[in-house]
């Protein structure tokens, strides 16, 4: 991450859960120039202590900074780019992780041809593990693009995507952790329906959806193709996953995917 260690200057707006995810990804990476505004006092010290950050207010956190983090509410970002628009650097690029916020309404509120990147992260990033979808707005250079990639790399996998492919995003990426977690819940239950005791049904969920997520991470083939593997003809999984079809599972996953989509447009108004 030497991109990241040599002389960055990032500001974090907003100390929750997400900033200091990235906070922490960042200390991690080498980032030494690192200032988070955080308006309970409370909060901003333990984040100072943990990290050996700095704390300011907003405007003073982002006068110097070259990157800056928007990681606060969507209901909050306005008054947030309302607090920083005179202090933020002419050649900065302000980084929004808020749902459903465009580019063009934060462009709107800084000084011309401020850049801004709209990125969607999901929870998985607290470990290092996320997954953002990322989106340039009007004024975003590729050197700048290309930073963000980077800085955003330390909590785990980034894809560029056109702004128009957000609401998608949030459907796969952004609310998919919670469709796993759905389906672990369901695994379990059936495990413990079928006689296990719940902490045996809870492990062995666990390790199987780790080990089939990364065999599916590390392989060339489809994920139809290594379900194929593992389904033989009149077995057990042809049995789940035949009823599984009769069920509508699969449809049902993929309306549920489809309206979370249809909802993040209607949140981005």
């Amino acid at each position: 991450m030497s991109t990241l260690t040599s002389g960055l200057q990032v500001a974090v707006i907003g100390g929750g859960v997400m900033g200091e995810t990235l906070i922490a990804a960042l200390r991690s990476a080498g980032v030494e120039q690192l200032t988070v505004s955080e308006p309970q006092a409370e909060r901003a010290a333990e984040l100072t202590e943990r990290y050996g950050i700095e704390s300011a207010d907003s405007a003073r956190a982002v006068a110097g900074a070259t990157v800056v983090i928007l990681a606060v509410k969507p209901h909050h970002v306005a008054d947030a780019v309302q607090q920083i628009a005179d202090a933020v650097r002419s050649d900065a690029v302000v980084v929004s992780v808020a749902a459903g916020i465009t580019t063009g309404s934060i462009e709107t509120a800084l000084h011309d041809g401020v850049a801004v990147v709209r990125a969607m992260p999901n929870t998985p990033a607290v470990i290092g593990q996320g997954m953002f979808g990322v989106s340039a707005g009007s004024s975003v250079s590729a050197e700048q693009l290309d930073l963000v990639v980077e800085l955003l790399s330390t909590a785990g996998r980034v894809a560029v995507v056109d702004e128009s492919q957000q609401d998608a995003v949030t459907a796969v990426s952004g609310s998919g952790p919670a469709y796993l977690f759905y389906l672990a819940e369901a695994m379990i239950d059936g495990g413990v329906a079928a006689g296990l005791d719940p902490q045996t049904a809870r492990e062995l969920t666990e390790q199987t959806l780790v080990g089939a997520a990364a065999l599916l991470a590390g392989s060339q083939e489809s994920p139809e193709e290594l379900r194929r593997r593992v389904t033989s003809p009149n077995g057990t999984t042809h049995a789940a996953t035949t009823t599984f079809d009769e069920q509508g599972a699969a449809a049902a996953l993929r309306a549920g995917v489809a309206a979370a989509a249809a909802r993040a447009r209607e949140l981005a108004g």
